[in-house]
């Protein structure tokens, strides 16, 4: 700035000098006019008059002199004008050398610099993902990618070279490089994945592509198809709203991956690394000529999950197997699933699984239009049923938990008296206590006969629990009052079933424990239906009604029964940055620790052995496996649609290490529908513990989008 000023200052002093010169020149011009050649006067021009003065004397007047000029004295006065309208240019081109060369000389080195060279940033390999043996979920692959600046979109002769090359249509290729959702000023991705020998023929034939460059990038590899895609997520290039995004400790370019789900986005920070640097040569076409230096990105942080890939893997395939034996959602049990595996004594989530599934790879680089319909937008065309293969159900599927929420009510009757280790109640099939005219029915409608609690658990008698539920209703504000309305539900949330489990996924989705003011909130317009009824109670102290889980809260709850503590779930094992130093380890967490009776729950842990060793079909499918499980059934009933087939158990039983938990949407009874899963990867978990396994880990397709419509199964509820 000052330097500019400056320069204005000397520019205007030479104009107001050579202005000042050149009116001197005129006014000297004008002065030559006069007579002045004394040594030149002719006589005959003199006129001579004789007057006599005062004092007698002749005086002599004389008449105007006549000058004769020379002709060079005219082009005299005009060259000294010329000379001084030259010094004047002259100075004021000399003050603008000065300006360039002095005084802005350093500011315009530095742009003509900025022209000549360029400092581009490289993306970073993301670190790789493994599982807890340190096999390889995520990793990354060296690829020939060929990119192109904006302009080349307007340039019809190199988009028809690139098409003859690379073997795209021109459509395409100018398609690609119209594409601004990296931002306006960045180069666009042609070919992600281009031929060694079409990338040598561009780079020897620079001069023919102007604005094409070419180089080595990592993309994102999955090398077991779609193993454990929820928990892994996917990555894909970073949108106009991420890059605006400033998130703390990330640094996001335009040419960059990002995490968009699961761990790859949850632990995005970390798995990203740093950017590098290159500085390079351009030519006055905008082409790199030559590379002048260059800062190697730094690869991200390896993660290592408590996932094992053995037991995800037959988490994966028993659920496909089960649902779309053939690939084809219809023709297996139920439309949809998801089922866990939780470490009882550390919260570690050894296997994670929802289906229907995808594949992470199709989310590299961009996804075509049909595979993100099938994976977003695909229903069953009769009842309108939404698919949602990127719905991690295991954390966001919310469902009616059904009797296996019989193990928390029957400690929360135990606790509050309504239930004892003595009680015995009689069941006919058909309840109607509060003499309605309009009876609650039990699953078995032929009845259980008399029975006590422990029965009442191990053989998922409704009867029992209605009168639990009852006795809630009739000692609450409409009828002792000894109790508040809302007792049950605060013995229950000591279960956290209305809070997410805080596992390291992003999205997780919280439970449901219903309350009267919950219910006066949801149909606040409609009056009638916001009444806090008895049969709120007897629906929710059956799991049925308005209560929703998650697969996830039910199997840390289920946890806690079996060791006493609330473990938070994690995936996270530890991490590794790139010089190899352990950076972060997992520690476990007991959230909180289970406020029960010791005799209660041993009476309700004695019960859930009961539920896999007494009841046959159970039996049977434990049994097979070698198994000394305890758990608990459920059957999620709905009006309008088959039931939800429910199972959770954790094994052994007298040294709990493993629960396991998995629902079936419309798969029927819980035993039937969802036990040989949760049977089956107890029995993995505890074989690949100890390194018997025999599991081949082999990839896993996606859903494909095949589907019809599911008939269901018509064999009633049976637990």
């Amino acid at each position: 700035m000052v330097s500019a000023v400056l320069a204005g200052i000397v520019v205007a002093l030479v104009l107001i000098v050579a202005v000042a010169l050149l009116f001197a020149a005129r006014a000297r011009r004008q002065s030559d006019k006069a007579p002045h050649r004394s040594d030149v006067t002719e006589l005959s021009n003199m006129s001579v008059a004789g007057v006599r003065g005062e004092g007698g004397d002749l005086e002599v007047k004389q008449g105007p002199t006549a000058t004769n000029k020379l002709p060079s004295d005219g082009l005299k006065s005009r060259f000294a004008a010329l000379g001084i309208l030259g010094l004047g240019i002259f100075g004021a081109l000399s003050a603008k050398v000065f300006t360039l060369q002095i005084a802005q000389g350093e500011g315009y080195a530095e742009r003509a610099e900025k022209n000549l060279y360029t400092s581009v940033s490289t993306p970073a390999p993301r670190g790789y993902i493994y599982d807890c043996k340190g096999t390889v979920l995520a990793g990354n692959e060296s690829l020939q990618t060929v990119l192109a600046d904006p302009e080349v979109a307007d340039d019809p002769v190199v988009l028809r070279r690139l098409s003859g090359v690379l073997g795209i249509p021109v459509n395409v290729v100018r398609q690609r490089i119209q594409d601004a959702s990296l931002g306006a000023q960045s180069q666009r991705v042609v070919a992600a994945k281009a031929r060694l020998r079409d990338v040598a023929f561009i780079s020897e034939h620079s001069v023919a592509f102007p604005g094409i460059t070419a180089e080595t990038r990592t993309s994102r590899h999955y090398p077991y198809g779609a193993l454990a895609a929820h928990v892994l997520g996917y990555t894909s290039s970073v949108t106009e709203n991420e890059l605006n995004s400033n998130r703390e400790g990330r640094e996001i370019k335009s040419n960059d991956v990002v995490g968009k789900s699961g761990i790859e986005y949850f632990y995005d920070d970390l798995i990203s690394g740093d950017h590098g640097q290159r500085r390079v040569m351009k030519d006055a076409g905008g082409n790199v000529v030559d590379v002048v230096s260059e800062t190697k990105p730094t690869k991200g942080c390896d993660i290592t999950l408590t996932l094992d890939a053995r037991v995800q893997y037959v988490a994966d395939t028993v659920l496909a197997d089960l649902i779309a034996p053939d690939g084809t959602i219809g023709t297996g049990r139920g439309v949809a699933g998801a089922a866990v595996v939780v470490d009882v004594r550390d919260g570690s989530i050894v296997a994670m699984s929802s289906y229907p599934t995808f594949e992470p790879s199709h989310f590299t680089g961009s996804i075509s239009t049909d595979v993100w319909k099938i994976y977003n937008e695909e229903k069953d065309e009769e009842d309108g049923y939404n698919y949602a293969a990127l719905n991690n159900r295991v954390i966001n599927g919310l469902y009616a938990a059904a009797s296996t929420y019989k193990s928390f009510t029957s400690l929360a009757g135990l606790n509050y008296g309504f239930a004892s280790f003595d009680s015995s109640w009689e069941c006919t099939g058909s309840w109607d206590g509060f003499s309605t005219g309009q009876p609650q029915m039990c699953w078995k409608h032929e009845g259980h006969g008399y029975l006590g609690l422990r029965d009442g658990i191990v053989k998922s008698c409704d009867v029992v629990f209605y009168e639990i539920g009852k006795a809630f209703y009739t000692h609450g504000p409409e009828g002792s009052g000894e109790l508040s309305a809302t007792a049950l539900q605060e013995f229950l949330e000591q279960f956290r079933l209305n809070q997410t489990t805080g596992v390291d996924l992003g999205g997780e989705s919280a439970g449901r424990i219903p309350t009267p003011q919950w219910k006066q909130e949801m149909f606040a317009n409609r009056p009638a239906d916001a009444v806090w009824r008895g049969g709120d109670y007897t629906n929710m102290i059956i799991g049925q009604g308005d209560v929703l889980v998650t697969p996830l809260e039910i199997a840390v709850a289920y946890g806690a029964l079996a060791t006493g503590n609330f473990m938070k779930p994690h995936l996270l094992k530890e991490v590794m940055n790139a010089n190899g130093d352990i950076v972060v380890e997992f520690q476990p967490e007991v959230v909180q620790q289970l406020q029960v009776n010791e005799s209660h729950l041993a009476v309700v842990r004695d019960a859930l052995r009961g539920v896999v060793a007494e009841n046959e079909a159970a039996a049977d499918i434990f049994d097979e496996y070698g198994l000394a499980a305890a758990g608990k059934s459920g059957t999620a009933e709905h009006t309008n649609r088959e039931d939800d087939a429910w199972f959770v158990a954790y094994a052994p039983y007298n040294d709990p290490k493993y629960v396991a938990a998995c629902v079936i949407e419309r798969g029927g009874g819980g035993t039937a529908g969802a036990a040989p899963v949760v049977a089956r990867l107890l029995k993995e978990a505890l074989d690949a513990a100890e390194d018997k396994s025999t599991v081949a880990v082999a990839a896993i397709p996606g859903w494909n989008g095949s589907h019809v419509h599911y008939a269901g199964e018509d064999e009633g509820r049976t637990d």
